[in-house]
């Protein structure tokens, strides 16, 4: 067994080693190259087009796919550049776009990560006889009976399991994540030491191939429509102004409402398909339980023999929070999650995650995308008045 948990030794071991041309990346190739494995450096060309493609923390395209090449050369392995453009606007730009069409919040990343690297690039892998795909994310995996679980890394701000539930356990057990017991300032080190010219150089972005974060421009040229005026409603019905187009709000936004109130609003709900963009006050955002679809789960034994009252389990339904006590059910072939402290601000389209605890070593137990927010009784009282209000 050699350290990827595989079973032979490392000469006999061949990784493809998925390198977007970032020091996290460049790191894994080296580490595995100098332990002696096969290493093959695979870069996707992801788009190339606009701004995105020169500015400082994108990934998979321009200079970031000539970065990947010099580090392969210093480090003397084969690597190769793949054209998934078509396939990337296809499975995460388009998708990302139609999101917001829907009033939705998406999270591009978690599609990346689903379908391009995860599915496409894996596939890849094992065309070219490759005995596992590693990458330079951060999270753990470690054997598990007959096969391999999750857990959160050891460095706790670069966690990026809440990007990864979606991972397929088949997916798990070929994938390996040597960066997961490393803290990213140890990674730049050995960036350093190995002579690699990454090693500074700026980490990536969450939306890689959107400039400067103004996504809403993106999505505006992808999806004219979704720019389209309306209405900004308070959640008792009274007009407050107009709007630019949905797309520019997200649940549980404070600030850039252009709205004169008595009190600070928040955007609480998006109905797309009346353009409107309901706000009020901080505690119609309370939610106290999620309905999520697309329900991926990790955990030992199937969803369907979760016990009646539910499992205990620690949730996020934002990448920046961190993991809070929740009780998970299935029920009719249906997952929900109940917030034991309720949250704020919870954006249908985003992820709910869950893990085992809320410390460093968690397991994660996979996940499912928001459907829906239930808020406490008055607020979904108001939304529910302020629903029938317009439809009559």
């Amino acid at each position: 067994m050699n350290s990827l948990d595989l079973p032979h030794p490392p000469e006999k071991t061949r990784v493809v080693v998925a390198m977007s041309g970032g020091v996290d990346s460049s790191v894994v190739a080296g580490l595995l190259a100098r332990e002696g494995y096969e290493v093959v450096g695979v870069t996707l060309q992801l788009y190339d087009h606009g701004e995105a493609t020169h500015r400082p923390g994108s990934c998979c395209a321009g200079q970031d796919i000539d970065d990947a090449r010099r580090v392969a050369e210093t480090l003397g392995i084969a690597h190769y550049v793949l054209d998934y453009e078509e396939r990337f606007r296809k499975a995460v730009i388009d998708p990302f776009a139609n999101s917001y069409l829907t009033g939705e919040t998406p999270i591009p990343c978690v599609a990346c990560n689903q379908t391009v690297k995860f599915s496409d690039l894996l596939a890849t892998a094992r065309e070219l006889g490759a005995d596992a795909l590693a990458t330079g994310h951060y999270i753990r995996s470690r054997p598990n009976g007959a096969h391999r679980a999750l857990y959160r890394p050891v460095d706790a701000e670069r966690d990026q399991s809440y990007f990864l539930f979606a991972t397929t356990q088949e997916q798990i057990d070929y994938l390996r994540f040597p960066l997961g017991d490393l803290p990213k300032p140890e990674v730049r080190r050995i960036a350093e030491a190995m002579g690699l010219s990454v090693a500074s150089k700026q980490d990536s972005q969450d939306i890689c191939f959107v400039p400067r974060g103004n996504y809403s421009d993106v999505i505006a040229k992808l999806k004219p429509q979704a720019a389209s005026p309306g209405h900004i409603v308070h959640i008792d019905g009274r007009v407050l102004g107009r709007h630019e187009g949905i797309l520019r709000y997200t649940v549980g936004q404070r600030r850039g409402l252009k709205i004169a109130a008595g009190e600070p609003l928040y955007v609480v709900h998006l109905d797309a398909a009346r353009s409107l963009v309901v706000v009020g006050p901080r505690e119609a955002l309370e939610t106290r339980r999620v309905l999520l679809r697309q329900m991926n789960w990790l955990g030992d034994g199937p969803l369907e023999a979760l016990p009646r009252e539910g499992m205990e389990v620690f949730a996020k339904v934002r990448s920046t929070r961190p993991p809070a006590p929740a009780t998970l059910h299935f029920q009719n072939g249906a997952a929900f999650v109940d917030l034991h402290d309720g949250e704020a601000g919870v954006a249908p389209g985003q992820a709910c995650v869950l893990y085992s605890d809320d410390g460093g070593g968690a397991r994660v137990y996979g996940g499912g995308f928001i459907e829906r927010a239930e808020r406490h009784a008055e607020a979904e009282a108001l939304l529910q008045r302020l629903e029938e209000r317009l439809s009559a």
